[in-house]
């Protein structure tokens, strides 16, 4: 199975496991992504999400060239692909939070799945990448319209146009990533920061990505008069008594999603 997905603890994790291909995903592992993260949007009980690859080359490197299909770009460009490669770098659906455990290179599809996630957590050794107009593509899902928008404009363009590898250290430099560690504490920090994501309330959490994920082209002002679901949700809910209660008690907030 190239995919190895596992839920407890309220923590989804999602490995890609590919290491004969530096991890490379294919038809069928798209295919096999997508329904995982249909499944963790149906399942109440995931408060987030871990993303990462196998063994510690690489995160992913994208689509597998030399076993693809043999579809045109124009082909590929013109298939439906609602939520972008990997079945994350564009959607839009997945309101728990997913942090992306960058454990080797990210390159082409596998950085566009990076910049599909919420909280990038990189090791020293990691490297971020979109060569396709090296090999005469384009990065077609969210690429060129993602990071532009998560980093300042010239650097965006400074990566796609030269389609130059970046290192760890000047992608949190970039704000590419929220850390960066050795590889040996990449997974105590990536539980570090899943320990105060669990922290918070569960539906503020929901709420909050959905309205960001949600109102991105909108002003402030439109943001704002938007009455979405998981905002009216967690507004009305007990947990949201609950944390005010648990505060002015002086004590820890006991969540239930409700």
């Amino acid at each position: 199975m190239p995919v190895h997905f596992a839920v407890r603890d309220h923590v989804a994790r999602v490995t890609i496991d590919r290491p004969e291909v530096l991890n490379a995903v294919d038809a069928a592992t798209e295919h096999e992504l997508d329904a995982i993260w249909s499944a963790i949007e149906a399942d109440r009980t995931v408060r987030a999400v871990v993303l990462t690859g196998g063994g510690e080359r690489a995160f992913c490197t994208g689509a597998d060239m030399k076993g693809g299909s043999d579809a045109s770009g124009l082909d590929y460009w013109a298939a439906a692909r609602p939520n972008g490669f990997g079945g994350i770098a564009l959607r839009q659906t997945l309101d728990v939070p997913v942090i992306a455990r960058v454990n080797g290179h990210a390159a082409g599809g596998g950085f566009e799945m990076v910049l599909g996630c919420d909280i990038v957590v990189s090791s020293e050794n990691a490297t971020f990448s979109l060569p396709e107009a090296r090999v005469g593509r384009l990065p077609l899902d969210g690429g060129m319209t993602l990071l532009q928008r998560q980093i300042p404009f010239r650097a965006a363009m400074g990566i796609m146009l030269t389609g130059r590898r970046i290192k760890a250290a000047e992608a949190l430099q970039l704000g590419v990533v929220n850390e960066v560690v050795p590889l040996a504490e990449l997974d105590a920090a990536v539980e570090r920061w899943l320990s105060d994501v669990l922290a918070c309330a569960p539906l503020s959490v929901r709420a909050i990505k959905q309205v960001v994920r949600r109102t991105a082209h909108l002003t402030a002002v439109e943001a704002q008069a938007q009455r979405l679901p998981a905002l009216v949700e967690a507004l009305s809910s007990a947990d949201s008594s609950e944390g005010v209660k648990a505060f002015v008690e002086k004590r820890k907030p006991v969540w239930t999603g409700r």
